[in-house]
């Protein structure tokens, strides 16, 4: 094993030993009380080393996929339309989208306490419209693959 592989496993090692001990210290501490200050304490500790574990995952990821975008002239290439074909859907969302705010039950509450503006509503919205894009594009390649295969 190479010196790099050797210093991924023992950061692998060091990750996993401090979740066992947070996890087993959470369910030492498990009591029926809801308001215990301890408890409440750990599983605080886990949450946020949650957030860590998923920040470093990401930073992982990103770095990662940079280093490969930089050493392969072809998956930048790849890379770089991905972005682009991921702008226009979010331009073609956004365009779509609508700010004015849906009406529903208890809909005054959040208009009050300002966490429900027009602004929040053209983001929601635009979300929405990506989703249903992406779903859409997601089946059609399924059909289209399917198809293509067939004559194949």
């Amino acid at each position: 094993m190479s010196k790099s592989g050797k210093i991924v496993t023992i950061i692998l090692w060091v990750l996993l030993i401090i979740s066992t001990v947070l996890v087993v210290s959470l369910m030492v501490n498990i009591s029926d009380n809801d308001a215990d200050p301890v408890m409440g304490g750990w599983i605080n500790s886990n949450l946020i080393w949650a957030y860590i574990l998923v920040a470093f995952a990401a930073g992982v990821a990103v770095i990662s996929g940079l280093m490969h975008m930089v050493t392969d002239k072809k998956a930048a290439k790849r890379g770089v339309i991905t972005l682009i074909l991921f702008a226009i859907v979010a331009g073609i969302s956004y365009v779509f989208a609508s700010d004015s705010i849906p009406q529903f039950i208890g809909v005054d509450k959040f208009i009050n306490d300002g966490t429900l503006t027009a602004q929040v509503s053209k983001m929601v919205d635009t979300g929405l419209y990506a989703t249903y894009i992406l779903i859409g594009v997601a089946i059609l390649s399924i059909a289209f693959s399917s198809v293509t295969r067939l004559f194949k």
